[in-house]
């Protein structure tokens, strides 16, 4: 087998991907992430201090692993997390908050030594993992129409631009329209840069305080949220994306090792992406399997890139208009929506769990906090399951 060359391997298609997972997961949750900081009390300097340690954290372990495994693996904060967070660390220190993300990353590192979490995500058909990501992403298919009813004319180009693209330099598709986005709204004057502060962001380190019931009543939902809402279906998309068996346990005790690593900076709760993932994974990357593990690496030196940026960063991605990141992030996971959607349904025997995975997926219920994608696979099982005794029984 021929070796594998970093240089030999760069392509300008694979970078872009980095470049759009990073635009798209910043501006579409780092509010969430920004809220649940002032939450905890922090102050401007901390608040620079998370998005730091964030980007830092998730850079060095994409760009490091990305290149170990040759796949490309996407790290991304919890984005329920930091939604749970928002109410659970009100009314309490900063110091308090920092002590929790310690317990979190401990408590990841331990599941990846066990393996525990390795036995259960093989358990997961590749037709309800499928399903799954479906679900996870056919919301971003919906988002192009609806931002295009916001800013026709923006979206409608960027739309154009697509299917031409797709057809004449479909390697380059998206890159095209993440051109075609920003001449159009920096035209319609959409991109609003006045309020940017350029400067870097300053690492500010915090002593961890337990506090036994905010671990238990805070830190353990806030763990339980992000290995079953984050990590699940992360873990999910990597598998269905990748031919080899990976260490998962290996991956998941490095996520943990770097939260606890970075935790006393602001990092919250590390774990692996999905709509990210899927982005780099893509064909659209590359079309070689094998090379598309360089969209990770340039992931994680964009991540590293905002983490340094700090301030810049948050007045940044504010900047560009909303509908033309919602028509990017959607036409960019077209084709992966679509080829989920055939892996999901092509099995007759799966069909029904895969459409009952699909289905509670892609409504967005959360029992007990824990969101939709973890539902959708219980529930995918049990169907699963039922059809298999059903089947037992008549053949009895």
């Amino acid at each position: 087998m021929k070796k594998q060359s970093f240089f030999s391997d760069l392509s300008f298609s694979a970078a872009s991907a980095g470049f759009i997972s990073v635009l798209v997961g910043y501006s579409s949750t780092l509010v969430l992430v920004l809220q649940a900081a002032t939450a905890s009390g922090a102050s401007i300097d901390m608040l620079e201090s998370w998005v730091w340690a964030l980007g830092v954290g998730m850079g060095i372990g994409c760009i490091g692993l990305s290149l170990y495994y040759k796949r490309p693996i996407i790290l991304a904060w919890s984005t329920p997390g930091a939604a749970l967070l928002i109410t659970g660390l009100s009314g309490n220190s900063i110091r308090q908050a920092i002590g929790i993300f310690v317990f979190v990353g401990i408590l990841t590192v331990l599941t990846g030594i066990s393996g525990w979490f390795d036995k259960l995500t093989r358990r997961i058909p590749l037709p309800l993992a499928s399903a799954m990501l479906a679900g996870i992403l056919i919301q971003f298919g919906f988002n192009i129409f609806g931002s295009m009813q916001a800013e026709p004319l923006m979206v409608g180009i960027m739309f154009a631009t697509y299917l031409v693209a797709k057809r004449v330099v479909p390697r380059y598709a998206v890159v095209a329209v993440l051109i075609a986005g920003f001449i159009s709204s920096s035209s319609l004057n959409l991109i609003k840069l006045d309020q940017v502060a350029w400067s870097l962001a300053t690492p500010v380190w915090v002593w961890p305080e337990f506090d036994i019931s905010l671990l238990i009543g805070v830190g353990l939902p806030l763990f339980i949220v992000t290995i079953t809402s984050q990590t699940l279906p992360g873990i999910a998309i990597l598998r269905s994306t990748s031919p080899e068996k990976l260490a998962v346990s290996t991956l998941i005790s490095w996520c943990g090792g770097l939260n606890v690593l970075f935790a006393p900076f602001g990092a919250f709760a590390l774990g692996y992406a999905s709509i990210t993932a899927a982005l780099c994974a893509s064909e659209e990357s590359h079309p070689d399997i094998n090379r598309r593990y360089i969209s990770g690496v340039f992931t994680g030196v964009f991540n590293i890139i905002a983490g340094l940026c700090g301030a810049t960063v948050v007045g940044l991605f504010a900047a560009f208009p909303v509908a033309m990141i919602a028509a990017l992030a959607g036409l960019a996971l077209l084709g992966t929506i679509s080829n989920s959607i055939v892996a999901a349904f092509h099995e007759p025997n799966y069909r029904e769990a895969a459409f009952l995975t699909f289905l509670v997926t892609a409504s967005g219920v959360s029992f007990f906090g824990i969101a939709s994608a973890f539902w959708g696979i219980v529930v995918g099982l049990i169907a699963l399951a039922a059809s298999n005794l059903g089947k037992s029984t008549q053949h009895a």
